[in-house]
């Protein structure tokens, strides 16, 4: 699935238009879920190595966090209670370089702003994807769509 698809369908679930361009043009939602379609791309294109989860980065970037120092976090996001809070800092420590300068170039901002933008939006997509409290399984198109109405 291409990133601008992917980023569509994460800035619906966000609630935003999903539209192209992450900064200026387009809308709050719509640029985070274009740079979590991004990053997201990157970890199944091979940026992160196969730790990304093949069709289904989600697993394996909430890997990523928790290897990190940051499994209380993630946790907060799947399960349904308050989610908590990262800094970009964290996002930035916590993921492959190649990744977020992968994601950062593709949404047109630089890394440290990409890192900032996923680690604001990041709880509120994992929260989205995971409504039973537990990563759904499939692909990852398959799961966001899943959460369409």
């Amino acid at each position: 699935m291409a990133g601008n698809d992917l980023g569509s369908l994460l800035g619906g679930l966000l609630g935003g238009s999903g539209g192209q361009g992450g900064s200026a043009g387009g809308g709050a939602a719509g640029g985070a879920g274009n740079i979590l379609g991004a990053l997201l791309g990157a970890l199944m294109g091979g940026a992160g190595g196969s730790q990304a989860g093949g069709s289904n980065p989600l697993g394996g970037l909430m890997d990523m966090l928790t290897k990190s120092g940051l499994a209380d976090q993630a946790q907060s996001w799947i399960g349904t209670g308050d989610n908590q809070s990262v800094s970009g800092a964290q996002i930035a420590e916590a993921l492959p370089d190649e990744a977020l300068q992968k994601a950062a170039a593709q949404a047109g901002v630089s890394p440290q702003e990409a890192a900032d933008q996923i680690a604001r939006t990041l709880p509120t997509a994992v929260d989205r994807l995971s409504p039973q409290g537990q990563l759904p399984t499939g692909s990852l198109e398959e799961i966001i769509r899943a959460q369409k109405f």
